[in-house]
């Protein structure tokens, strides 16, 4: 640990105050290196040597580092970081069929959620990560890409639980005067932290929402999902239903579908229920596996015939391609410390 000021989690003018630099254009400037991935105070050309001088005593550019880089034959790319306190977190970059990029980030060191079909759920929840560290997420993977399309919070973690958080990286990496990332291309996932998407709803972001849903069969949810305990599916609802009249934003319906569990009829009915009088577009993803956990990845059959029936009932339904499997870099894989052959 160190009593250095990190700068990635700062705005301009929170570098101006902490530092004390003058002139104030000073600190846009050093901002401005730091949105472009600049790691050392030398590669800031225009800074004069008293303010570079000033820099090195007293600031550090990031406080964690990429201790892994893994890289799966369909493109998709993990990060491994180790963070100032030696946790460990890792952040994915997806590119799909026509070459967006998109960033998977991760929130949290860990997760306290235990839905039954996660990784990062056995991890349990170490802490949340600081809007730097987040930051540093999003310009590691840039750095190992180019310039990135989007962001999703979709990594370890639950981003409901550490908003502020994410509300501080999205304020530095949507700054005019850095990054200047679009918020309508930021995402943010929730396992149905009712209070949450109120706070979400009401906080004026522009972001848009994802809700990790898998069942709408509340017997089942709450045993795959434990947060349905304190968060019921009519809750959950009411909350979807505030959200989207609040920003008039498409919610996104996330379902794992793990075989012979929540894919029969039955389940698909459950799920346009649930759907019924909603904005919401509907994403099924197949179970990635995890050797340690108990489920099953269902067939492309299974799958299709899930999916036909709701499609039948006009939902908007897509199928998910399985990206990052061999690193274990998909949706539900993240914690995994060995790499399939």
């Amino acid at each position: 640990m160190t009593d250095k000021i990190v700068l990635s989690g700062l705005l301009p003018e929170e570098i101006c105050e902490k530092l004390q630099i003058t002139p104030a254009f000073r600190a846009k400037q050093i901002f401005l290196w730091i949105s472009k991935g600049v790691d050392s105070f030398e590669k800031m050309t225009n800074l004069d040597k008293s303010t570079l001088e000033k820099l090195s005593q007293k600031a550090l550019i990031f406080s964690s580092r990429v201790s892994s880089i893994l890289k799966d034959p369909d493109g998709t790319i993990k990060l491994q970081i180790t963070l100032q306190d030696d946790r460990a977190v890792e952040t994915v970059l997806l590119t799909d069929s026509s070459g967006r990029k998109t960033a998977c980030v991760s929130c949290q060191a860990g997760c306290a959620m235990k839905c039954a079909f996660c990784q990062t759920g056995t991890l349990g929840l170490g802490r949340n990560l600081t809007a730097g560290e987040i930051v540093e997420e999003f310009l590691f993977l840039e750095k190992q890409a180019g310039k990135l399309d989007n962001i999703v919070f979709m990594g370890m973690g639950e981003p409901l639980q550490n908003l502020k958080a994410i509300q501080k990286a999205v304020q530095i990496l949507s700054h005019k005067q850095g990054r200047a990332l679009s918020t309508r291309r930021i995402t943010i996932s929730t396992c149905g932290i009712v209070q949450g998407i109120y706070d979400l709803a009401d906080s004026g972001e522009t972001m848009r929402l994802a809700l990790s849903l898998t069942t709408a069969n509340p017997v089942l949810r709450e045993k795959l999902m434990p947060v349905t305990k304190t968060n019921p599916l009519t809750e959950l609802k009411k909350a979807l239903q505030y959200y989207i009249q609040k920003t008039g934003k498409r919610v996104t319906l996330e379902a794992a579908l793990l075989a012979g569990e929540n894919t029969s009829k039955e389940d698909a009915k459950l799920l346009i229920d649930f759907a019924t009088g909603l904005d919401v577009y509907i994403n099924l993803i197949p179970w990635n596996p995890v050797p340690t956990l108990p489920f099953s990845t269902p067939s492309h059959t299974e799958c299709e015939r899930f999916m036909t029936i709701l499609r039948q009932a006009n939902l908007n339904v897509n199928l998910r391609t399985r990206r990052g499997t061999k690193i274990g870099g998909a949706c539900g894989q993240l914690g995994r410390s060995k790499v399939d052959s």
